[in-house]
């Protein structure tokens, strides 16, 4: 409560606060308050935990690293834990016969780069984007943002960008099957080159294969793969967003390579350094190799501490396989939810890909009437039983789960049990 009323006093009110929980030590997926009690995380800093909290490997790494240096800038003195990092991640995010790759700090700072460098590369300006989307804050990366209360009174908006509605299977099918569904949404797509954006002028699209804040939907396989023969067919860059569905959420280091389908420029965060401020983009050489000197990048395109965080998260997790474990807790949670779907009809879908799952809530059955109030009743009264957990989706009816993939066996099951006792409590009301 002291924090809280602290928060009021000196912290800007657009600085959101979802949830009333505080941290004093976490490790795992385990957090303290600063009370003493013990939370299990089924947030995990928005996903940026996905080796844990206090991975012991990864802090020693950093730990050495200060013990160095903190900061010279890449572009004024070269230091080899940058170049490390981009040969890992061009090791396990190969585009195509060549693969390059550079660094920011953040999600957002990782999307504006990828556009600047699309566009570089097809001397083209337009953008193509999707309803649903959740690119980031800063101002290219909030136009491509979909969700119209994080933009109140920010604009005017980047140009050159055009939207189209995402392949929500679950929402939008109606009385079709996912084939004719697809078939629908891709001739929607090529429609766009008479009716939305002239594709001679279209550099880039830019897609999350599993949507994040927009509610955990995923792309379903052949609309991808349908956009990528798209893109083939009009020379336009592929750039896909993974900052939340990386480093082994989806049982993948991406979930591109779920789907078999390859972009030309992907974009990375959160996990991949372990809560260390670090993004990247990667992509096919020529492309990478597009952008002029100096045109991307910045003063911290990279930090060494969290240069060397990120080398260091990616061997760990290497080491304990968590993409085989993403897969074999995703499987549990989509299971259980499942079954609890048979006997809760607000539950109206269970879906994602490895470990991000997402729960849907809707009112008689209808996915066109989501139930926003309990979602979140029940973020509310997870809270209050020592569960940590987070909404998402355009009407925040979807409960999303983003615990540490480190998580045992026992926290998993109890976490589950209370997610499960306050969905039955809130639905019965």
């Amino acid at each position: 409560e002291e924090l809280l009323s602290r928060i009021k006093n000196v912290v800007a009110n657009g600085v959101g606060v979802f949830n009333t929980a505080t941290v004093k030590d976490a490790k795992g997926a385990i957090i303290i308050d600063v009370d003493g009690r013990e939370l299990i995380d089924f947030a995990g800093g928005i996903g940026v935990v996905n080796a844990g909290h206090y991975p012991e490997p990864v802090v020693e790494a950093i730990r050495e690293q200060a013990g160095k240096y903190l900061h010279t800038s890449f572009n004024v003195v070269t230091y080899e834990p940058y170049i490390q990092l981009c040969e890992e991640l061009a090791e396990i995010l190969p585009h195509g016969e060549k693969t390059k790759a550079m660094l920011v700090s953040t999600g957002a700072e990782a999307v504006e780069n990828a556009i600047k460098i699309a566009r570089q590369a097809t001397k083209k300006p337009a953008i193509l984007c999707y309803t649903g989307a959740y690119h980031g804050r800063t101002m290219m990366a909030m136009t491509l943002t979909s969700k119209v209360s994080y933009k109140y009174d920010c604009g005017p908006f980047a140009p050159e960008v055009y939207r189209l509605p995402f392949p929500n299977f679950y929402r939008y099918h109606g009385k079709r099957d996912l084939d004719k569904f697809v078939e629908d949404e891709l001739k929607r797509l090529h429609e766009s080159a008479l009716n939305l954006v002239d594709v001679d002028n279209l550099a880039a699209v830019i897609i999350e294969p599993i949507q994040g804040e927009g509610g955990f939907n995923p792309v379903p396989q052949k609309y991808l793969e349908g956009l990528r023969a798209f893109c083939d067919e009009h020379g336009i860059m592929l750039i896909m967003d993974e900052v939340q569905s990386g480093f082994c959420r989806t049982g993948h280091w991406a979930s591109w390579q779920h789907y078999g389908v390859q972009p030309d420029i992907s974009t990375y965060a959160k996990s991949m350094g372990s809560g260390l401020p670090i993004a990247a983009v990667v992509g096919k050489a020529e492309i990478m190799d597009a952008a002029a000197s100096g045109s991307i990048g910045g003063t911290y395109i990279g930090s060494p501490i969290c240069c060397v965080a990120a080398s260091a998260t990616i061997d760990y997790m290497k080491t304990i396989n968590l993409n085989e474990q993403a897969n074999k807790i995703g499987e549990i949670i989509a299971n259980r939810m499942k079954k609890l779907m048979k006997d809760c009809p607000d539950i109206g879908d269970v879906r994602g890909i490895g470990a991000m799952i997402g729960i849907e809530f809707v009112k008689n059955g209808d996915p066109r009437q989501p139930n926003s109030d309990v979602c979140g009743e029940i973020v509310k009264g997870c809270a209050e039983n020592g569960l940590i957990m987070l909404s998402a989706g355009t009407y925040k009816n979807v409960l999303r789960i983003l615990s540490p993939l480190v998580i045992t066996d026992d926290q998993l099951d109890k976490g589950l049990a209370i997610l499960e006792n306050e969905i039955k409590k809130a639905t019965r009301k």
